[in-house]
């Protein structure tokens, strides 16, 4: 992401400068933080939703290219992202704190459930909730999924590509990290 794109003409104005904007930040990167249900990839549609749409803080493409660094870089992909996202529109002060407020809830929330695990373990009321849940990450995660193929252009032509490399990582046991290194340098060689 360059710069320059924060002049684009798509964009409204980034959060005030100082603490309010920086605030901005941390108060939404800790609302998307709290709902931590199936992982990061269940976060997006949250993401794109409060990042893309509703303050504009950046467009669709860059969000997809924040996508795709944040999978690549080792770490909390929502933190991933959030620091991103912090960085560009305040700098050091900004990505530290819409990191902390990506990872805050789940700090607490983990620290509760530990707190108290012992007397709620055996529950089945919270066991059936929690198999309750699952359905609904398959879908939180699934339809980001559909939405990045659309946005990335992937189409009936061409989607054996990513069902390709799926593949040799789950049936090959290819590392993903060659996976990596081969769609990069196909995408210069075509692009």
């Amino acid at each position: 992401m360059q710069d320059g794109l924060n002049k684009d003409k798509h964009h409204t104005p980034f959060p005030s400068g100082g603490a309010g904007g920086r605030f901005a930040l941390f108060k939404t990167f800790f609302k998307i933080g709290i709902f931590t249900f199936g992982g990061g990839y269940a976060m997006i549609p949250l993401i794109q939703k409060e990042i893309v749409e509703r303050h504009k803080w950046l467009t669709e493409e860059e969000m997809l290219d924040v996508i795709a660094i944040a999978q690549s870089c080792p770490g909390v992909f929502a933190v991933n992202v959030s620091t991103f996202v912090g960085y560009k529109l305040h700098r050091l002060k900004g990505a530290v704190l819409s990191a902390l407020g990506a990872a805050l809830p789940s700090f607490i929330i983990i620290l509760l459930i530990a707190m108290f695990f012992r007397y709620f373990q055996d529950n089945p009321v919270v066991a059936a909730m929690f198999r309750g849940i699952r359905p609904a990450v398959v879908a939180l995660i699934a339809v980001p999924t559909f939405n990045m193929a659309k946005s990335a252009k992937i189409t009936w032509t061409n989607c054996w590509i990513p069902i390709a490399c799926a593949m040799a990582i789950w049936a090959l046991g290819v590392s993903p990290i060659y996976i990596i290194l081969l769609a990069a340098l196909c995408g210069y060689l075509y692009g």
